[in-house]
């Protein structure tokens, strides 16, 4: 008899992570969405198997459960769980991007003799929703669990298993640490990409100039935080502790690169800057990490008719599929004038052996 599994909440994460579980398992998915029209397309995908309208007859017969939903409505999916006579020995896991509420409202589940291990895997895409899951996104990524007390070491086993179809790099840690870590390297960075891109706005109202200058580097390494306005206002609430302490710190570091610049002393500015590179540079540049990966190319072309056609033709008879390409008119710092955006590593790799074999010049950017 095929195990059962409930898929609350059915996105690009949700439905890459049952897309990998039935790869590696006899299974049967349901799946149940606020929208219908979005489960509806899931079961033709065959993400999942079937769809459901609530979760109270679905989720007393799941084996696993998996809460895909924003970090806020796990835990009131969690609060209606508690009150279902779910199914002795389950496991519920979750793919938020906090966990410490997450984690302490589940503590009620336990005493059900149901097991919840908080889920994060760290991995996404350019494009959203269950149209673009893929069974290997999780693939080489780092997958954070975060296991309470209560559940015991064969727990965190047993999901493990269940999730060995993403094949995914497994690290368990306390919430709270979890909380702490994402904040310093994936929720900060975010809130400041936000910032630069709020202050580059106020001075675009008086000089439009601002705008298409803005076109080119600046557009690129503020990238992220074109992503979820209700994804990361949900985060930033869940993380506030956090995030404050982290404020805090930038509003010191601020002081200093402010009084480095008003001294005006050039050791201590190169010093400032190339301490940064060096450890920039010593990051490791394939490696999946909380911030989703941007596999970039920039190609040299000709101001010539015809010459992107010629570029996605190459591409096209590769069978290599670009998510994302744009012609950059603000070059500086910026090694090409064509960018080109890909799914993975793998599919740059090749698009740059095509191209360089017809005589474009190419640059990964570091």
């Amino acid at each position: 008899m095929k195990r059962r599994v409930l898929l609350i909440g059915i996105g690009l994460i949700g439905g890459s992570v049952t897309l990998a579980l039935k790869e590696e398992h006899d299974v049967h998915v349901s799946g149940y969405d606020v929208n219908i029209e979005n489960a509806q397309l899931a079961q033709r995908m065959n993400v999942i198997d079937d769809v459901v309208v609530s979760i109270r007859k679905e989720a007393p017969r799941a084996d696993l459960i998996v809460l895909a939903c924003p970090v806020t409505q796990v835990e009131d999916y969690l609060e209606k769980l508690a009150k279902l006579p779910l199914k002795r020995g389950a496991l519920i896991t979750d793919v938020g991007s906090t966990k410490g509420e997450i984690v302490r409202k589940a503590k009620v589940l336990h005493d059900k003799g149901v097991t919840f291990i908080g889920g994060h895997p760290m991995a996404g895409s350019h494009k959203t929703g269950v149209g673009s899951a893929k069974a290997h996104l999780f693939e080489n990524a780092f997958y954070i669990l975060t296991p309470t007390r209560e559940a015991n070491p064969e727990r965190v086993l047993e999901l493990k298993d269940w999730l060995r179809g993403t094949k995914a790099k497994f690290i368990t840690m306390g919430a709270d640490e979890h909380d702490r870590l994402t904040g310093v390297i994936s929720h900060f960075p975010h809130l400041v990409a936000t910032s630069l891109v709020r202050q580059v706005k106020n001075h675009a109202l008086k000089d439009p100039r601002i705008g298409f200058l803005a076109a080119g580097g600046f557009r690129d390494i503020t990238r992220i935080a074109s992503s979820s306005p209700n994804m990361w206002s949900d985060i930033f609430k869940k993380n506030r502790s956090n995030l404050v302490d982290l404020i805090d710190e930038w509003m010191e570091e601020m002081k200093i690169v402010k009084r480095l610049i008003m001294s005006g002393e050039s050791e201590e500015l190169y010093n400032y800057f190339s301490g940064a590179k060096t450890f920039r540079d010593s990051l490791p540049v394939r490696a999946k990490g909380a911030i989703k990966a941007f596999y970039d190319l920039y190609v040299d072309v000709l101001d010539r008719p015809g010459v992107i056609s010629h570029v996605t033709t190459i591409l096209a008879e590769e069978q290599i599929s670009i998510t994302n390409i744009r012609i950059i008119e603000a070059r500086e710092d910026v090694f090409g004038v064509l960018r080109l955006s890909f799914q993975s590593e793998k599919d740059r790799k090749k698009a740059r052996e095509c191209l360089e074999k017809e005589q474009f010049e190419t640059f990964i950017p570091m």
